[in-house]
């Protein structure tokens, strides 16, 4: 079975209060987005891995991969106006059937062994996102006030989101609305059902300079 990943890299570092992108900040002595793309390659050396950076950044990338070195085998496809499009200019390149996930270019963190459950699941499950416990108390705001509700009740959502392919590229046929936050929420809005799949904690996603050292102490 034909097996693709898109990884989308649009961030700007504007959290990261940096001049330079986020997903090209070093983590250890390399950029966070190669180590990024070489969690993927660990995974399944066939693998096709598409990534989606903004133009103006393209030409930056390839000098980072002369830089480093870099030999991680992918396709490169321009960012859009949101993730939603980016992830859509992406699934351009998916030519044939089988499965593709869609993975944060600043979450290097994420075990081989979460990649390859949501694949396998996906084979017959169709729709699966790798997700949390939550930890902390979770408070619901209401109006003026708030109140406390089960933290059993939810989980946090990571990537990879892993498809088929057939329904992911149906569902990016729809009409974009900003309800569309990640991949997922673009499938349920067909009805079509999302399944479950156990993260791993360290799969951060590096946004802050407090990640930044969480991730220095995760290497």
């Amino acid at each position: 079975m034909k097996k693709y990943v898109i990884i989308v890299a649009g961030g700007k570092g504007l959290r990261m209060g940096s001049e330079l992108p986020k997903q090209f900040l070093p983590i250890g002595g390399k950029p966070v987005l190669m180590r990024t793309l070489e969690a993927f390659r660990k995974y399944e050396a066939t693998l096709q891995i598409i990534l989606v950076l903004p133009k103006e950044q393209q030409d930056f990338w390839k000098q980072l991969c002369e830089e480093y070195h870099f030999d991680v085998g992918h396709l490169i496809a321009d960012g859009g106006e949101t993730r939603f499009h980016s992830v859509k200019n992406g699934l351009a390149l998916v030519r044939e059937s089988g499965l593709v996930g869609v993975h944060d270019g600043v979450r290097p963190f994420v075990s081989v062994d979460v990649i390859r459950n949501c694949y396998d699941l996906a084979e017959t499950r169709k729709a699966v996102i790798p997700v949390i416990d939550v930890v902390e108390t979770v408070r619901h705001l209401t109006g003026n006030s708030s109140e406390t509700v089960s933290r059993n009740d939810y989980k946090l959502v990571q990537t990879p989101q892993v498809f088929d392919t057939e329904l992911l590229k149906r569902a990016y046929t729809q009409e974009f609305t900003p309800f569309f936050t990640d991949d997922a929420s673009v499938v349920e809005a067909m009805g079509v059902p999302v399944y479950l799949a156990e993260g791993n904690r360290e799969n951060i996603k590096i946004t802050t300079p407090f990640d930044l050292k969480i991730g220095s102490a995760l290497l």
